[in-house]
């Protein structure tokens, strides 16, 4: 390993494996991780902010005994590397045993996904700025009572991900997304209101800035007018993504960490009915264009699709290695990585609730009288372990199956799993917000309290 030259990716972890063995240590994993993100901000057609950041590192996982210890670097010579794997070895010699560290073995075969975008580092960067003005221009002149832009920006992240361990694993994989994030202020004789949205997708050719842009106009302008209604128990519809909001408590509950340490509301349950039979849900690794997608884990493991809750039953939790260890079952390759600054964690992929049959604009006609919930306020203070939730909460009125008056100032309160025991319909319009997607759901008998 000479300083001097670049190694690709694959050769650099498969030699830091190799600096491993002589140093004699019982298990090693070196993951290295390249990335690129460019963001720009765009307001009344200017560029206000541009940024372009690039990070590389290797991450070196040691478990020596039953004992594990990480350390990492951004300095990639030989030197630098026995450094760092002296390092992770000292840590290892100071953490508590724990007899189920392991690292995986290489598996037969790996998904094959085409998670990379080649034209992505091929179109000028005026094109990318372009984006995002296409996307201020169509919001602010959706209507006239559009007056400010809050947020007009493109993201790109592009990527190079590698793992080796001594056990013989040695993977690599290159992907990248790309997205649009838009909000507007719309008003009316001082009455403010704002619509946001947001889209990902894996190639930039996919993505439609003027759409988006029209979309957070249009919540903007709907919401103009807001009142606060008295308190009533009707049927709330769920917009998506007001259920995404909801996925984000559900995702860690259904992790076999969270179960193992005592903070799962689902613990204990497998088998066990705790959802109406119109809730499926699943975390899929693999889909062709999840922003998380691909074809190895943190860790090395096969990504794949792992169905969580089928038909209102829940079926199992996302496993890592080591939680699939203490519970004597595979890991689901639910190993996620923040970076290679630290080890990989247990988490979701594309974490979704499954489509139904009913079209969306035929629930809110189903629905007589009832509550189009379109935004959810203090999602962080709900409790993942009881489930119990009090949220700030803000939509649109349904009358005799249509929707009329804006709505801003209530409170709805309950429980997740009461809650998803009472889905009465779920929507065909499944829609992703980054890594979680969800369609129109509606839940029979909500309190919504206002005045």
């Amino acid at each position: 390993m000479n300083r001097n030259i670049k190694l690709d990716s694959q050769t650099l972890v498969a030699a830091v494996i190799e600096e491993a063995k002589k140093l004699k240590l019982d298990h090693a994993e070196a993951y290295f991780e390249e990335g690129e993100e460019l963001s720009i901000e765009v307001r009344d057609g200017e560029v206000e902010n541009l940024k372009v950041a690039k990070e590389a590192g290797l991450g070196v996982r040691v478990i020596q005994g039953s004992r594990l210890g990480y350390a990492y670097t951004s300095k990639l010579g030989r030197d630098d590397v026995i450094e760092t794997l002296q390092a992770a070895l000292a840590n290892a010699k100071a953490a508590s045993e724990d007899p189920y560290y392991s690292l995986p073995q290489p598996a037969e075969s790996y998904p094959e996904l085409g998670l990379e975008d080649q034209q992505m580092g091929e179109i000028p960067l005026e094109e990318k700025i372009k984006i995002a003005r296409q996307m201020e221009e169509s919001g602010r002149s959706f209507d006239p009572l559009v007056k400010l832009t809050e947020q007009s920006s493109y993201k790109e992240v592009r990527y190079e991900n590698a793992i080796a361990n001594t056990e013989g694993v040695l993977l690599t994989a290159k992907g990248g997304f790309c997205g649009g994030v838009a909000a507007f202020v719309a008003g009316k004789d001082g009455d403010l209101q704002t619509g946001f949205a947001v889209d990902f997708k894996r190639r930039v050719h996919d993505l439609n800035p003027q759409a988006i842009g029209r979309e957070a106009a249009a919540k903007a302008v709907r919401m103009i007018g807001a009142q606060r209604l008295p308190t009533k128990r009707v049927p709330v519809v769920m917009d998506p993504y007001v259920v995404v909001s909801f996925l984000g408590m559900l995702s860690s509950a259904l992790t076999a960490e969270a179960v193992q340490k005592g903070r799962s509301l689902f613990a204990g349950k497998v088998g066990e009915k705790i959802a109406a039979a119109e809730v499926s849900i699943a975390d899929d690794g693999t889909k062709p264009d999840g922003i998380l997608s691909l074809p190895f884990d943190g860790e090395g493991v096969p990504s794949q699709r792992t169905v969580l809750v089928e038909k209102g039953v829940l079926k199992g939790f996302l496993h890592n290695t080591y939680t699939a260890a203490k519970d004597g079952v595979s890991s689901t390759g639910n190993a996620v990585r923040g970076s290679y600054q630290s080890p990989p964690q247990l988490g979701s992929t594309n974490f979704y609730l499954s489509p139904g049959k009913w079209n969306p604009d035929a629930i809110i006609r189903d629905t007589g009288e009832g509550f189009y919930l379109t935004e959810v306020m203090g999602m962080h203070t709900a409790n993942p372990i009881s489930g119990d939730f009090s949220l700030g909460a803000a939509g649109i009125w349904i009358h005799n199956g249509e929707l009329t008056t804006p709505v801003r100032g209530m409170v709805i309160a309950g429980n997740i799993l009461e809650l998803l025991e009472r889905v009465d319909a779920v929507g065909s319009d499944l829609r992703f917000f980054g890594s979680r997607g969800a369609p129109t759901i509606r839940v029979a008998g909500l309190t919504v309290s206002g005045q």
